[in-house]
């Protein structure tokens, strides 16, 4: 009789490194602190620190690509450099930016108002008044996270406005009625004014001159909701959206005014709708029933909005999916709806416009038909659109083309951005993995061209979750630092994602959630099969949701892989829902304190998983500990597990700043991925030009 001398998995809430969980903590950030500087010194060598530069020089080229949305007579752009690293708030007209050197306008230098201010600001975005766009609101962050600071600015003097609008560091947001009364979406002001996942549970409507405190409250949901938000709708006559959200995937839609909802909208809570001159566009995520007939998961509808409000459910159906050619997104402007669909994982759009009684459709010509391609709205103000339209192009070995549509003109150019890599010698395959269910699981492999080496140095990523689709773009970081020095990069469309529409999406979620991980794990295997590597020489990436993923490779498929890198993670599933944001996020895990969903959650929770004698890959964790949105204690308390089991080849990397990415500006950005790639490229017996074997 063999007798199992292991250590028993620890109880469930019996959790010794909670105390990682306290994020400025001093002793939660000298453990981090110290691990961080381990790691940097184990895997930044000069080499890795001549990568660095490298990339970072590459992501801060001065020729790249400046993306741009209109507003009125100018064209903005937020621009960071190597010069510029907090970044450059900058404007020109369309003329100007069709030259080969634009002359940029700078509103703000947000380097400048960091320095004069002494504070780690960081770009969030900016919200103008419309038709006059002579005041903004700038969404200003500490470090990269998702709390900001709302400020007034005076786009004419280029200074903040004192007495202003101004409100203090949370998470939301706020938007424009007209010049002097903003509708508020705020978690700022206590307990009463946030939802347990730290979002906004009201809005308000905070008039010019009114102390904040003063605005009343005039729309608001529970606390255990995920979150209350209105829009403004600009068309004749002026209205506000008010949107109540009670989970990740719903949400209740009113109509209203400056007093609160009037009217709620009789569709399911889990549709995705908007609203454009009359018109109500409706996606369902679950077949819907409507007298009689069935508007199906993924079909996309178009209602008029005064008939659907007066009780009428008469509609058109602008598109209907299949199980491999769906309805990815769109965008409306000046009357028209412009689908994005994925047809078997390949670009097409179409142009649905009202023409008298009925909707036309036409086939927007011109965009490639391969590779990844994005379509959306030129002008910021839905209500102020002409119609124009611009299109961003690329593939894995072709770095993007940005081009403007304008109203039934062909796509022209604008701007294509370097190559920063040698594509020489490479090539772009799709291949399908069969799981044990029958379902086809694609993925794209970037790497040499011509029959297979069989050892193949290869680094997948995956994600999984969300509807989310991994589509395969221009990766500088990758191209740089893998392809073009021999590797292999695979990018693998599991379940979970949204890669073939909602039905992708249920298949990878709750209780299913462990099929997304069956289905990365699958195509490992089948890279092996296909002889294209070996277990030993794969590397796997992923983060966020993709870090439950790769976690979970790690304690259920450790045998697959050679080396993962798990980033800014979710891992302990058991208080994820305890954490910042991780109660909005029961939808698509569960929740974990009910006993019938952690039956299921547990099994896919690695930092309950673990267990000591196993013969686990090396691991990098790494987040940042500006993550106000996936807490960083799930990175730090999961390495800290691992290293007491013993485990040495367990590694933690955190950087102070950059939210809930790999970093605020190019620097951080490089650091983060150099640091992942060098290790990875180590663990797998990959020894790169000009790095000593270890």
């Amino acid at each position: 009789m063999t007798i199992d001398i292991r250590p028993t998995r620890a109880a469930p809430d019996d959790d010794p490194y909670i105390w990682l969980e306290e994020i400025d903590d001093a002793r939660a950030t000298s453990w981090a602190d110290a691990q961080s500087e381990k790691t940097r010194a184990t895997f930044l060598t000069a080499a890795a620190l001549a990568d660095r530069d490298t990339l970072s020089a590459l992501l801060d080229r001065p020729d790249k690509i400046p993306f741009i949305s209109r507003r009125g007579e100018f064209v903005y752009n937020f621009w960071q450099d190597k010069q510029n690293p907090r970044g450059l708030w900058q404007r020109t007209t369309l003329a100007d930016f069709r030259n080969a050197t634009p002359t940029w306008d700078v509103v703000l230098d947000l380097d400048a108002l960091a320095k004069a201010e002494g504070e780690d600001w960081v770009w969030q975005g900016a919200g103008v008044i419309p038709n006059t766009y002579d005041r903004a609101l700038l969404r200003l962050s500490r470090g990269g996270s998702d709390a900001c600071v709302l400020r007034e600015f005076d786009m004419i003097s280029r200074t903040f406005v004192a007495d202003g609008f101004n409100l203090p560091e949370a998470k939301g947001g706020a938007a424009w009625w007209d010049r002097d009364t903003l509708i508020v979406s705020s978690a700022y002001g206590g307990d009463a004014f946030v939802t347990t996942s730290g979002y906004s549970r009201t809005v308000r409507v905070w008039r010019r001159g009114q102390g904040f405190a003063a605005a009343p409250v005039i729309f608001e949901t529970t606390r255990d909701a995920m979150s209350a938000w209105a829009d403004v709708d600009h068309d004749q006559p002026r209205a506000l959206w008010f949107g109540e959200k009670p989970a990740f995937f719903d949400t209740h839609y009113h109509r209203g005014d400056l007093t609160g909802p009037k009217v709620k909208l009789d569709t399911p809570s889990d549709v995705l709708l908007e609203s454009h001159r009359g018109w109500l566009f409706v996606q369902p995520r679950k077949p819907w029933s409507l007298n009689g007939t069935t508007i199906q998961a993924g079909q996309m509808v178009a209602f008029s909005l005064a008939n659907f409000e007066r009780g009428d459910r008469s509609y058109t159906t602008l598109f209907t999916p299949t199980d491999r050619c769906v309805l990815s997104g769109w965008t409306v402007a000046d009357g028209t709806i412009t689908l994005s669909i994925l047809d078997n994982l390949k670009p097409r759009f179409e142009a649905h416009k009202r023409v008298g009684d009925a909707w036309t459709k036409s086939d927007l010509q011109g965009l490639p038909n391969n590779g990844v391609v994005s379509v959306w709205r030129f002008d910021l103000d839905e209500h102020a659109s002409s119609g124009d339209l611009l299109a961003m192009s690329q593939d894995p070995l072709t770095p993007p083309t940005m081009s403007v549509i304008e109203t039934e003109r062909a796509p022209v150019a604008l701007k294509q951005a370097p190559r920063n890599f040698d594509p020489a010698g490479l090539s772009v395959v799709q291949h399908e993995a069969v799981a044990s269910d029958g379902e086809r699981i694609p993925y794209t492999v970037i790497g040499p061209a011509g029959p297979p080496s069989g050892d193949a140095p290869v680094l997948m990523v995956g994600y999984g979750g969300f509807e989310v689709a991994s589509q395969p773009v221009y990766n500088t970081s990758m191209g740089k630092l893998w392809l073009e020095r021999g590797g292999t990069h695979v990018i693998a469309n599991i379940r979970g994602g949204g890669e073939f529409g909602p039905r992708w999406h249920h298949a990878g979620m709750r209780e299913k959630k462990m099929t997304s991980h069956d289905d990365f794990a699958l195509i490992a295997s089948d890279l092996v099969a296909r002889g294209i590597t070996t277990p030993k020489r794969i590397a796997a990436e992923g983060g966020s949701n993709g870090g439950i993923l790769i976690s979970n490779m790690l304690t259920r498929y450790p045998e697959r892989f050679g080396a993962l890198f798990c980033t800014i993670p979710l891992i302990d599933m058991r208080r994820y829902s305890k954490l910042l944001a991780g109660a909005s996020w029961i939808a698509e895990y569960g929740d974990p304190d009910k006993p019938e969903d952690w039956a299921y959650l547990q099994n896919y929770s690695a930092h309950h998983m673990a267990e000591a004698g196993e013969s686990y890959p090396p691991i990098l964790v790494a987040t940042t500990r500006k993550d106000d949105r996936v807490h960083p204690g799930h990175a730090r308390k999961f390495t800290a597990k691992l290293q007491a089991m013993g485990y040495t080849q367990a590694h933690y990397f955190e950087s102070p700043t950059g939210g809930h990415g790999y970093g605020k500006d190019a620097k951080e950005r490089a650091t983060f991925t150099t640091l992942g790639l060098t290790f990875l490229a180590r663990n797998i017996g990959w020894v790169w030009p000009g790095h000593a074997a270890s």
